[in-house]
């Protein structure tokens, strides 16, 4: 006997009722694929963990994707877009004029947030009081600190006693565009509108009536030969492919690898780290065209330059004879993505040593180059794969080595020229000066730094993935790869000397320049992460 479709149900969504049909779809669901409210962002879906898809239900901040959307039947829906039109725009103007969204796939839900915690009340003096309003969400562009100044500078915008500086003329905006890329490695635009979510998501502009393909789960009998189980809706695919949740585990692993004999003066052992971009791995492609980048507004920090969506969405899409929209979740992006590849070295003072380093295409070259007095070996270790692509994998580690061996961070140079020294002071803020030729733009350079400050915090004390000696990896979910959220991290102060040379990227060096203060600062433990409460 089959069982009765359950009636139709309605919500109001910003300001307008909507009809739905119950087919145990999520909030997130209804919005993005029925809707097509593309504020509303799937970072980690359906894990509840990123807030990226957060909205307004009858006014309080709720997590869309864990949201079954009968259960908010009746209920009013605001989201970004929803909003008031000139709340929403002192929002985005305050975050732009912070510094405070670099790709900008998270801030539309932290807006939301913001949004719902202001008309409560809620004290915009006191930083607390919005940092704790974060822990439901995870931003690893910006480091927090210039989303806090966002929360500080909305009342002066309200009220027209600071100006938002966001009304740059063409040539203003161009530095600042130019400035965004230079740091981020590839094309970037800044303004309001990025805050907003609008930064051209490759999932956010795909043509209607495009089929969606996503990576079929264990025992699925629906995917192709290539592993993708194709549909007309995300929700259908979803179902067909069985896939599994996210899910971590409280076991931990000691890193794979073990230092190399001799007298050392200092070690380290890393495991596997994430790069924890939000915007999971997307593109789509119609029929003998080019693909959408999977980059977006940012470059996922080297994670995505060779993401197989974009191949798959031009081969899918030329079998179909449709465009096709691939998707990956975020257990794909753990198992699959490439991630900083595990090291175990030792250094003596002079800067001669030895260096053992998960294979990775490239990575040997990349640490001679940085320190040429390392002996570098490559060995096979069961894991996920690795990339020398991903942000200053191998040179940031010799640098920090290097440093550790000197005792201080001293003056440390990336790729590109730029370079940086840190220092932790007695409070615990991190203090930072970096060179990257002309500025260009303070706003943007100082978020880039931030950012890049609070990564190498990060990776330093919280950082890495639970992967078992034989390589299965069992942290899959979003909160499981130790990011640093906005409560813990410390203040960073940066100073900037323009010495009116060519721009060049500078947080780089300063992401490995602050991961030397910070393991300095901690006595140098020999395993990484060190946990946040080691300081010497």
């Amino acid at each position: 006997m089959v069982a009765a479709a359950a009636d139709p149900f309605e919500l109001t969504v910003d300001g307008a009722v909507v009809a739905v049909a119950d087919e145990g779809l999520t909030l997130l669901d209804v919005l993005r694929e029925q809707l097509g409210v593309r504020s509303v962002k799937d970072g980690c879906s359906p894990q509840g963990q990123c807030g990226c898809c957060t909205v307004l239900v009858d006014g309080q901040p709720r997590v869309a994707c864990v949201t079954p959307a009968r259960r908010v039947q009746g209920r009013t829906i605001t989201t970004l877009e929803g909003l008031d039109a000139d709340v929403r725009d002192v929002w985005a103007r305050a975050f732009a004029a912070t510094g405070a969204s670099q790709c900008g796939f998270c801030t539309p839900g932290i807006i939301c947030r913001f949004a719902g915690l202001h008309d409560r009340g809620a004290d915009h003096s006191d930083r607390r009081v919005a940092a704790r309003a974060l822990a439901a969400h995870l931003c690893r562009c910006t480091g927090w600190q210039p989303i806090l100044d966002a929360w500080q500078a909305y009342p002066g915008l309200v009220y027209g006693v600071a100006d938002a500086a966001t009304d740059l003329d063409s040539d203003q905006r161009a530095a600042a565009d130019l400035r965004a890329t230079i740091e981020g490695r590839t094309s970037q635009s800044t303004g309001p509108h990025v805050s907003l979510g609008l930064g051209g998501f490759a999932d956010d502009t795909v043509p209607a009536g495009a089929l969606v393909a996503v990576r079929a789960g264990p025992d699925c009998e629906a995917a192709d030969e290539h592993g993708w189980v194709v549909a007309e809706t995300a929700a259908e695919a979803r179902s067909l492919a069985g896939q599994v949740p996210g899910r971590r585990t409280t076991a931990r692993w000691a890193p794979p690898l073990e230092v190399p004999p001799g007298d050392w003066a200092v070690t380290l052992r890393t495991s596997w780290v994430e790069p924890g971009y939000l915007e999971t791995d997307a593109a789509w492609c119609r029929p003998g065209g080019e693909p959408a980048s999977a980059l977006g507004n940012g470059g996922a920090f080297g994670g995505k330059l060779h993401s197989p969506v974009v191949e798959a969405a031009r081969l899918l899409a030329a079998r179909h004879g449709r465009p096709v929209r691939v998707l990956w979740s975020r257990p794909d992006t753990v198992e699959l993505g490439p991630k900083r590849p595990p090291i175990a070295a030792g250094l003596r003072p002079d800067g001669t040593g030895g260096i053992v380093v998960a294979r990775t295409p490239g990575i040997a070259a990349v640490i001679q180059e940085w320190a040429p007095g390392l002996v570098v070996t490559e060995v096979d270790v069961p894991g996920p794969p690795t990339s020398s692509q991903v942000r200053g994998a191998g040179w940031a580690e010799a640098a920090v080595l290097l440093a550790a061996a000197r005792g201080e961070p001293g003056w440390i140079a990336g790729p590109d020229g730029g370079s940086a020294t840190a220092a932790v002071a007695p409070d615990g803020t991190i203090c930072v000066e970096v060179r990257a030729g002309r500025t260009l733009d303070e706003t943007v350079l100082r978020s880039y730094c931030t950012g890049a400050a609070h990564m190498a915090y990060s990776w330093v004390t919280s950082e890495s993935l639970g992967v078992d000696p034989d390589g299965h990896v069992h942290d899959l979910t979003v909160r499981s790869f130790g990011i640093v959220g906005a409560a813990d991290m410390p203040a960073v102060e940066v100073e900037i000397i323009d010495d009116g040379s060519e721009p060049v990227n500078g947080s780089d060096a300063v992401f490995a320049a602050v991961a030397a203060a910070v393991w300095i600062d901690r006595g140098c433990p020999s395993t990484w992460p060190t946990g946040s409460s080691t300081r010497a």
